[in-house]
């Protein structure tokens, strides 16, 4: 965790006044630019010190090996690793010959700040060299939103005391040192030098460079040039050799003076364009950035983001922390989306290399989610990825046997890269998750196109999947045996809950897509028959229920098996994948994270008011939280059942995930999903959101210490806000056609008036709720 106060607490702002070296790795993270194709991790201009240095390419990866400790059919024969692409952040400073580096000299000051609403990252530091040449230094970075291909940075250097010499070193470098620390397997393969290097090309305006991974045979190109002002005298000079472009800017300025930079620099991949074509795109968009300027992409950026608040902001009065943290989490969720252009969205988006640069299930079941109420268009481009990678996914059940598409539980390019079974292909339900992503994008939008071409296709390969995965059993009941629900401390079971009813969901939601579109449904074979099928399966679908306990096992037989000894559990021993084997967490009742919850919040129809609260207060005393997706979704299901300051502590752990770098692993990236959870915790959570079959309910309550809370949602074409205060709602419409609501079960129309409604009082929770011994949520106190 971090211990001291790294961040001030601001509304629309995440401010470091003072350097921590020791946690210069975890805001590293925190401060990363993004537009979803670029990933730049907040690494100090000047390159050093540095915690991991970090340029990414979404979709650019290595291959390698995937060593299993005992080979078997159906194990992937190789992995993915994203890769570390040409750095052209770097931009070195010289003064009187001294090298500016933080931990030499003195540093009198040194602030940075994120801008949630500019969309830039600015730096302002006054240093003093070994030998006493003071300066003031002053950077400005921004990812383009609107010029996918472009980063640009102000940097300007400015003398204090006396006339100084100066010397700035611009730089592209590629297969930079990247080193990891411990053995945790959540972390990323160590690559060397994945980068050749085909052209480097260092011209008076303009500097070149194109490389290709070894492997993989991605072709990766950067360039950069400047607008440069400085005093009367001024030299530039250029030059390029190997891994390294350097344009070199010396002068003398006098107190007072300063010495400004603009550097634009643009990226382009690809598998299948040749080194010239790749030479020109590059060329092209920093001809287009120019053309702007500096103050033009600062303009732009600003009104894209003016554009994306206006639809996606949330306002919490009464705790000042969840505000920063909410729009902190906004703000990275559209950094990791705005320009897909049909590529995933990592786990950790572009932020850090953990997980390799993965996506999960995560996207479709925590970050989609928001952004299909708050930016639709990044769902559609994240479900056209989906729909891209649908050939290699019904391979892979061709090869396990298997009708249908078997979705990869984690890749980059769209092949299964998890060697560890119980914990990746046995996650089936990712198939479901697709399916509702699918579900929900049309329920909002009423996009009957996307759901004929893109939807269509993917709805249908994963309910022939589920339909051979599964069976009839003597009884005539749908079963689906050998799975890993969400909780991957409970793997290979049978009939996890979780899985059956997202199954369910997929095979009747395809089935009722078949019927709208019959002609794109022949196209794909379905006859009339098999949705038939599929919608026998649905009806048949088990799900298991103990009746003694009066609760949902989490899969069968799961509430048969001894709990785990968490008395005897040391703190330091969790996350417990990382001190026990697999064997021994398997065979307990021990949850990593929300599982048969999850399946309450996705799946609320499926349960009774009575059966959510003794489920909840069951899993409760089980769940460890060893995931970062578990707190957002507790605190859902505890808001529903009442227990509105357990919600509240939820709410606190997804919210500061990544700001207080409470796993210890900030360092790797941020944790998207988290973020995403606190709008998720807070929406769904104390707003009581739920949508489906074209209505949208609402059944809000807040906890005594936030007195207000006030968000934006967009559905069937229409912007609405909601304000949640602890007696009322008030809901208007902002933008669009009229919609017909639910408060608290009692339906309403809502149109040009705003229309306010009374929240009854919450019940008092009739169950007794405890955490395993030592994983108890924190209390969170507001501020």
């Amino acid at each position: 965790m971090i211990q001291h106060p790294s961040f001030a607490v601001e509304p629309w702002s995440v401010r470091e006044h003072h350097l921590h070296l020791d946690v210069l790795a975890q805001t590293e993270s925190v401060f990363a630019l993004s537009n979803g194709h670029i990933g730049l991790r907040g690494n100090l201009d000047e390159g050093e010190p540095c915690g991991q240095p970090g340029t990414y390419l979404n979709s650019v990866y290595e291959l390698r090996a995937l060593p299993h400790a005992e080979a078997a059919y159906g194990f992937p024969e190789s992995g993915q690793t994203v890769v570390n692409v040409t750095n052209g952040k770097l931009i070195r400073l010289l003064v009187d010959d001294e090298p500016f580096d933080v931990r030499y000299g003195t540093l009198h000051e040194h602030e940075r700040v994120l801008d949630l609403r500019a969309g830039t990252l600015t730096r302002r530091a006054h240093w003093s060299s070994p030998t006493g040449g003071e300066v003031r230094v002053t950077s400005t970075r921004l990812v383009s939103f609107t010029h996918r291909a472009v980063v640009a940075i102000e940097y300007e250097v400015e003398a204090v005391d006396r006339a100084r010499g100066v010397v700035v070193q611009s730089e592209l470098v590629a297969n930079e040192t990247v080193s990891y620390a411990g053995d945790d397997p959540r972390a990323a393969a160590v690559l060397e030098s994945p980068l050749v290097l085909e052209e480097n090309v260092a011209m008076e305006e303009i500097s070149i460079m194109i490389h290709r991974t070894r492997a993989s045979g991605l072709r990766v190109a950067a360039a950069m040039c400047h607008d440069i002002d400085g005093p009367e005298g001024t030299h530039v000079e250029v030059e390029g050799s190997g891994d390294v472009s350097r344009v070199t800017i010396a002068t003398r300025l006098q107190p007072g003076q300063r010495l400004r930079l603009v550097k634009f620099f643009s990226y382009g991949w690809s598998a299948k364009r040749s080194r010239p074509a790749m030479h020109d795109q590059v060329v092209a968009a920093l001809a287009a950035a120019r053309l702007v300027g500096w103050e033009g992409l600062c303009a732009d950026q600003r009104g894209f983001l003016d554009t994306f608040w206006a639809g996606a902001d949330v306002e919490v009065e009464g705790d000042a922390e969840v505000q920063q943290a909410v729009r902190f989490g906004l703000f990275h969720l559209v950094q990791a989306s705005a320009r897909l252009e049909d590529r995933p969205i990592p786990g950790k988006g572009l932020t850090g290399s953990g997980y390799d640069g993965h996506a999960f299930w995560d996207t479709e079941i925590f970050v989609l989610p928001v952004l299909t109420y708050t930016y639709p268009r990044a769902a559609i481009d994240a479900l056209a990825w989906r729909r891209s990678i649908l050939p290699m996914a019904e391979e892979r059940a061709v090869q396990l046997g298997l009708r249908g598409a078997a979705f990869p539980w984690r890749t980059i390019n769209g092949e299964e890269c998890s060697g560890y079974w119980p914990a990746g292909t046995a996650a089936f339900h990712i198939n479901a998750d697709i399916a509702d992503a699918v579900r929900r994008y049309v329920d909002v939008t009423e996009d009957m196109s996307f759901e004929r071409d893109t939807g269509l296709p993917l709805l249908v390969a994963t309910a022939r999947l589920w339909r051979a995965l599964g069976h009839h059993d003597a009884g005539g009941r749908f079963r689906i045996d050998g799975v890993t629900g969400p909780d991957e401390y409970s793997a290979v079971a049978d009939d996890n809950v979780y899985t059956n009813l997202m199954a369910q969901q997929n095979l009747r939601v395809a089935a009722e897509a078949a019927a709208r579109h019959i002609d794109r449904a022949r196209q794909l074979g379905v006859t009339v028959e098999e949705a038939a099928t599929w919608r026998d399966a649905a009806t048949a679908m088990f799900i298991p229920y103990d009746e003694l306990l009066n609760v949902h096992p989490q899969s069968e037989g799961f509430t048969k098996h001894a709990i785990w000894d968490f008395a005897a559990t040391r703190p330091e021993q969790y996350p417990l994948l990382l001190h026990f084997p697999y064997f021994d967490l398997y065979r307990k009742q021990v949850v990593k994270q929300a599982d048969l919850v999850l399946a309450m919040h996705l799946r609320g129809d499926a349960f009774t008011p009575e059966q959510k609260a003794r489920n909840f207060a069951y899993y409760e005393a089980l769940t460890v939280r060893d995931s970062s997706l578990s707190a957002c979704t507790q605190a859902v299901l505890a808001a529903e059942v009442g227990q509105l300051e357990l919600a509240y502590g939820y709410l606190g752990e997804a919210a500061l995930m990544d700001l207080d770098d409470l796993e210890k692993n900030t360092v790797d990236g941020v944790h998207l999903a988290s973020l995403a959870g606190t709008w998720i915790a807070l929406v769904a959570g104390f707003g009581g959101m739920r949508t489906g079959e074209g209505r949208m309910r609402f059944a809000p309550r807040l906890p005594p210490a936030i007195t207000q809370l006030t968000f934006r949602l967009r559905y069937h074409g229409s912007l609405l806000q909601v304000r949640v205060t602890p007696s009322s709602a008030t809901y208007r419409l902002l933008d669009g056609p009229p919609l017909t609501l639910s408060h608290h079960g009692k339906e309403f129309p809502v149109d040009e008036k705003p229309v306010t409604r009374r929240t009854p009082r919450t019940p008092v929770p009739g169950l007794r709720i405890r955490q395993p011994p030592g994983r108890e949520v924190a209390p969170r106190h507001s501020n």
